[in-house]
């Protein structure tokens, strides 16, 4: 028997837009039946936006998120060993990317199923492109820990190697503001920061600064998402 297909399929980055789901993903939604989403509202959510025909009742529904069983996590692709094509949507942007998604891609390569990514939109790579930064050499460290004095050693670290490397990290919105402070106060006046806060939506911010022009310049990050980057001149 021939396998199905896992298809990686973006999500949207915040309010439903038109201009960021090509025809060519609603017509694959719409001949797909099992899905594997990061949580069920959203990804319900996304597939009535774009595919609003298809009966919410015939969605043959599993879950992947840090609460998925690892026997669960073993037996999520037999729709795909069974010949069905699949689909993967995260809660936002790109599967697998900063996403709990990479656990199903990496197992579909362990069986031997085609693993199909589709275009979309990324946070953090939609935030290196806007930045002016590095883009031959970068990287993404998720969340800085939450330890005070472990956070503010992270922070020099990642200066140092921000100097030939961009730096990208992330907080949860609710803590953004803490985490500028903390930025703003330990980095050198000269590194650049980049603040991207709700990438492709309507409140769009993106700019790159210095930390002087921060420091006299606080941004309404407003319990948005937002990437950060930071690359020292």
């Amino acid at each position: 028997m021939n396998f199905g297909k896992l298809y990686l399929v973006p999500n949207q980055l915040g309010d439903f837009n038109d201009n960021y789901v090509l025809k060519s993903h609603v017509a694959l939604i719409n001949k797909i039946s099992f899905f594997i989403f990061e949580n069920e509202k959203p990804g319900r959510a996304f597939i009535k936006n774009i595919s609003p025909k298809k009966k919410q009742t015939e969605l043959k529904i599993s879950l992947l998120n840090k609460h998925t069983a690892t026997f669960e996590l073993n037996n999520i692709l037999n729709p795909c060993l069974n010949g069905s094509d699949m689909a993967l949507i995260s809660d936002a942007g790109c599967p697998g990317i900063a996403d709990p998604g990479a656990e199903a891609v990496k197992l579909a390569h362990k069986k031997g199923i085609i693993v199909v990514p589709l275009i979309g939109p990324s946070s953090i790579f939609m935030a290196l492109m806007s930045s002016g930064m590095n883009g031959q050499s970068f990287k993404f460290n998720g969340y800085l820990p939450i330890d005070k004095i472990e956070r503010k050693n992270m922070i020099k670290n990642l200066e140092k190697k921000s100097f030939t490397t961009t730096q990208i990290f992330m907080e949860t919105p609710y803590r953004n503001d803490k985490l500028f402070a903390e930025l703003i106060n330990t980095l050198k006046s000269s590194t650049e920061l980049c603040l991207a806060r709700d990438i492709t939506l309507n409140s769009e911010f993106i700019e790159t600064k210095t930390i002087q022009y921060w420091k006299a310049n606080k941004p309404e990050l407003n319990k948005r998402p937002t990437i950060f980057l930071i690359q020292s001149i």
